[in-house]
This record gives C-alpha cells, sequence and structure tokens, in this order.
C-alpha cells in the first residue's frame, strides 16, 4: 500500500477520534430534558440575545468573535451531531449555546446579558436557571 493511503487513513482516523471526544463532551454537558425545553421554548429571545451581544463593541472582541462563530454555526444546515442519534442530535445546538453564553458572562460578566435580553425578566431567569449563569 502506497504511503499517501495510510497518512490518509491516520488522518480520517484521527477527525473519527476527534468527533467521538466532541460527543462524549457534548454527552456530559448535556441539559436535563426539563432544562432543554425550558431553552427551547427560550430560543428566539436567546436567538436575539446573540445577535445583540455579537452586535456589542464594549465587549471584548473574543467575545464578540465567538458569538459569531455561533450564529454562523447555527445557520449551517449540518450539526456536530447528526439529528438521528436520540436525545444529542436535537441538543447539540442547545448544548453549543450555553457553552457559548458561559463563556461569555464569563469575560463581559453577567450584566451584559442583562442589558442585551429582549424576553421578560422571567425568562432571563429562566435562561439563567438553565445555562447556570451568575445572577
Amino acid at each position: 500500500m502506497p504511503g499517501w493511503v495510510w497518512t490518509v487513513a491516520g488522518a480520517l482516523g484521527g477527525l473519527v477520534l476527534l468527533w467521538l471526544l466532541l460527543v462524549a463532551a457534548l454527552w456530559a454537558a448535556r441539559p436535563d430534558d426539563l432544562r432543554l425545553r425550558e431553552l427551547l421554548r427560550l430560543l428566539p429571545d436567546v436567538l436575539r440575545l446573540v445577535r445583540r451581544l455579537a452586535a456589542d463593541r464594549a465587549l471584548p472582541r473574543g467575545a464578540r468573535v465567538r458569538l459569531w462563530l455561533l450564529l454562523g454555526y447555527l445557520a449551517l444546515p449540518v450539526d456536530l451531531v447528526p439529528d438521528v442519534v436520540p436525545v444529542l442530535g436535537y441538543a447539540d445546538d442547545a448544548i453549543v449555546v450555553v457553552l457559548v453564553l458561559r463563556s461569555v458572562v464569563r469575560r463581559a460578566g453577567a450584566d451584559a446579558v442583562a442589558r442585551h435580553w429582549p424576553g421578560t425578566p422571567d425568562g432571563l431567569a429562566a435562561l439563567r436557571r438553565v445555562a447556570r449563569l451568575p445572577g
């Protein structure tokens, strides 16, 4: 077998291994069913929140870049985990949103989320509970 075949096979094997590690990490970070249902109800407000945060020049550049990348990921028709995978297939978008929001709150502070939240105070409280964001 030519050497390039082994190189391609090794690269593909490495990609599969990375994907499996990512799926395992997402599985470990998955919210329970109640939290997921709450987050799905909040989805329109969360999307507006992410867009508003991404456009806020007062936030650190790294946080805004993560938010724009999140918006791009959510717009893609391809998911990290295919939708045929039970529970996690549909939850991967919600999990990625939660992880990015936690990262942004660590850099920009919880007040940035409160300042840009387009929904009700109860909705913001639910988002904080679901994403385990500081109040």
